[in-house]
């Protein structure tokens, strides 16, 4: 029997939504036209409900090819491809290109549980794609999207768009909150929520809207969060109350392949195409090319006690970052300029074009033109070339040097008695601390020289004295 869906109608990046909708109306439709197709035994005892429905839904799918044609074509979710169709109804062995449950979507087979391919759960509970035809929609997807002039961005939600925490944890000073919450009823004009059916309160982050809503222009968004999946559509609610943003395609832990990490495996995009932004590097260690790290939002003080960090939060001061020039409104620069290099000659053949290697690009103007010496920063046996923070230096555009010289714009020290950097104040170069890189690596830009002097150093008392001992001069 041929099951496949229309093959003609492009895959494209909202599938998950058009699947979605469409399993429910052909699995769940009402169930008295239900019972006049396939009867069900009206003696069955209740116990036998679902098994019943189960079938029912089961043998619904095998008659997908019935549903009119111009309907299915509305569907871009499941659209299996010519060849597939044809071998299915043909003699040659059907290749199981995906199942739903255990059963093989194309040729109705049960398919044994280590050949169902990868999991879509989030698109449709149940649902299944093997490799190739991940792939093949994959590449579907990316004309779709080249002739909409659109990328896929990858959010995650905490400490990147928002910040949450449980209500027991919200300090004294944090009380006043309580008073400042939105309602539920209608959250487009909100920031911060009450959600007490979740025992927990979410604040979102300063110029979010704005973000998501021109970031919506140039990507196709996901959200991808280690939360579970209740929270995630929770979040999504208070960031796109009319699904106008994400549809379907929200990812939360449940629906991972790999525990504890992201991947870009359950994402229906090429990873050429796919920028990720997430607060946690770590978080994706085979997708680190794709990936903008941004700077975490602390507004709750929990959330500050959960990376020990001694500082208040923003909600203790009473404050908040800056709407104009926040974090996401640099990383809102960053993706303009990327998209814009994917896509700029405005020519048709886009496949050699890589956002990975365009982001690495623009990074590289963030320092360019600094040429960066290191004093008693990195161990007198490390071998200066290796170590992380000079990586991250050249990833920004700088010239790393281990010895001074006129060109030398940057001494990077911890020290102010070392021979580097009396040479530097004795010359009028910048000298400054580790912390003046680390912030433009994770705000994207060149920070002011005098906010990261020694002496701020010494007022914040970061100055390890541990580091002294074996440090280089």
């Amino acid at each position: 029997m041929n099951m496949s869906v229309a093959s003609d109608s492009p895959v494209h990046s909202s599938s998950s939504d058009d699947l979605a909708g469409f399993l429910e109306t052909e699995l769940d439709s009402d169930s008295a036209s239900s019972s006049e197709s396939f009867p069900i035994d009206e003696a069955a005892e209740e116990d036998d409900a679902e098994v019943s429905n189960h079938r029912l839904k089961r043998r619904k799918l095998e008659h997908i090819e019935t549903v009119d044609e111009d309907e299915i074509e509305d569907v871009a979710s499941v659209k299996f491809s010519q060849e597939v169709s044809e071998a299915s109804s043909s003699k040659l062995p059907c290749e199981h290109p995906g199942t739903f449950g255990n059963m093989c979507i194309v040729c109705g087979q049960t398919v044994e549980e280590e050949e169902t391919g990868v999991s879509f759960t989030y698109i449709h509970k149940g649902i299944k794609f093997n490799q190739d035809e991940v792939t093949r929609m994959r590449d579907i997807d990316m004309k779709m999207l080249q002739s909409q002039r659109k990328l896929c961005l990858v959010l995650d939600l905490d400490h990147t768009l928002l910040n949450s925490t449980v209500l027991r944890d919200l300090k004294p000073e944090e009380e006043y909150l309580k008073s400042l919450t939105h309602s539920l009823q209608d959250v487009s004009g909100g920031d911060l929520f009450m959600l007490e059916f979740m025992y927990m309160m979410t604040k979102l982050r300063p110029f979010v809207h704005s973000f998501l809503k021109e970031a919506s222009k140039m990507f196709v968004m996901y959200i991808y969060t280690m939360g579970d999946r209740p929270y995630a559509r929770q979040m999504a609610k208070l960031l796109d109350p009319k699904g106008e943003y994400f549809g379907e395609r929200i990812i939360s832990r449940d629906d991972g392949t790999v525990r504890h990490q992201k991947s870009l495996d359950v994402v229906l995009g090429q990873e050429k195409a796919v920028l990720i932004l997430d607060d946690t590097e770590n978080a994706w260690p085979s997708h680190k090319d794709n990936l903008i790290v941004i700077e975490r939002y602390h507004f709750f003080a929990s959330s500050c006690k959960q990376f020990d960090h001694r500082f208040q939060s923003l909600s203790q001061l009473k404050s908040d970052e800056s709407e104009p020039d926040g974090a996401l409104a640099t990383v809102l620069k960053v993706l303009r300029q990327t998209h814009s290099l994917f896509f700029e000659d405005g020519g048709e053949d886009l496949s050699s074009r890589d956002v990975r290697s365009l982001l690495k690009q623009v990074r590289k103007e963030i320092l360019k033109g600094c040429k960066v010496v290191f004093s008693r920063v990195f161990p007198t046996k490390f071998q200066a070339e290796d170590h992380p923070l000079w990586r991250v230096a050249e990833g920004l555009g700088a010239t790393c040097a281990t010895e001074v010289d006129e060109s030398v714009t940057h001494v990077v020290a911890m020290d102010v008695g070392t021979e580097k950097v009396r040479w530097a104040i004795r010359e009028k170069k910048f000298v400054v601390h580790r912390g003046w890189i680390d912030a433009a690596n994770y705000l994207w830009k060149k920070q002011p020289e005098e906010n990261f002097g020694l002496e701020q150093l010494k007022k914040q008392g970061t100055d390890d004295k541990s580091d002294d001992v074996g440090l280089e001069k």
